[in-house]
């Protein structure tokens, strides 16, 4: 039987006179993957942010396993893993004693060694962590929101910087864990991977939420709000979310040549 891990509800957060996150309200149940889009700037990572504790909001209520992630955010985090857009590491710090210290936080970790290879990183174990490639920072950081077998992932950005068969991989990965009952809340800007992945979706546009639904529903929303002319049938998501997204000016050669 499911239950809801996530619950928010009218959450408001801005950063002196910048309203960031305005009145969003969403829930995600055990075994939900739920995909946050939307432009830089529109609100994702803030929220997130706030649902990871890290992040007072300014009114509205949160719960993350029926606890305040702000007030008892060491209770939520034994049982969250957070994968960040950028983490910093210590700069001499070799791979496998930095999966090492992870484990060290957690009373029944997962096998890290056995992480490593699966994310491809057996060969990189004793490499500095500063020394890893953009994509091998990335499977690092998943990497350490896995060790601690939480029933909640939070994931911003899952795969920049990762080429395109180390990224199917990915979501085949996200996808199993997913069916094994753990929580997903994915922050993307590719919209073929909520495609793929996601059964629930979180719209924002400007700190705003536009919508909070199925893919199914996202279609239905698209469709109510452009001109029939426009529409066609079995659009991929990426061309749903570009009749919506707002415009902005390209890259012109005035100036250039």
């Amino acid at each position: 039987m499911s239950q809801t891990i996530v619950q928010v509800e009218n959450l408001n957060l801005a950063y002196k006179n910048l309203r960031a996150v305005q009145n969003v309200s969403f829930s995600v149940e055990s075994g939900e993957i739920l995909a946050v889009i939307g432009q830089n700037g529109s609100g994702k990572t803030s929220t997130v942010e706030c649902v990871e504790g890290l992040r007072k909001p300014d009114s509205g209520l949160i719960q993350v396993f029926g606890k305040d992630p702000w007030q008892r955010r060491g209770e939520v985090y034994r049982e969250m893993g957070v994968q960040l857009q950028e983490a910093e590491y210590h700069s001499k710090i070799r791979v496998e004693e930095q999966c090492r210290l992870f484990a060290s936080f957690y009373d029944r970790p997962a096998d890290w060694n056995l992480l490593l290879t699966q994310m491809g990183l057996d060969g990189k174990r004793k490499c500095p962590v500063h020394k890893l490639s953009g994509g091998e920072k990335q499977r690092l950081s998943v990497l350490l929101s896995l060790i601690g077998r939480p029933k909640l992932l939070v994931l911003d950005e899952l795969t920049t910087g990762l080429d395109p068969e180390v990224r199917q991989n990915m979501w085949i990965s996200f996808e199993n864990i997913s069916k094994g009952g753990v929580t997903i809340i994915m922050v993307s800007h590719y919209l073929d991977e909520a495609e793929a992945l996601a059964d629930k979706i979180l719209y924002l546009e400007r700190g705003r939420q536009q919508f909070f639904g199925t893919k199914q529903g996202f279609r239905e929303y698209v469709k109510s709000r452009i001109p029939q002319d426009k529409w066609e049938e079995n659009l991929s998501l990426e061309k749903l979310y570009l009749m919506l997204a707002p415009k902005t000016t390209g890259l012109t050669m005035e100036g250039i040549l």
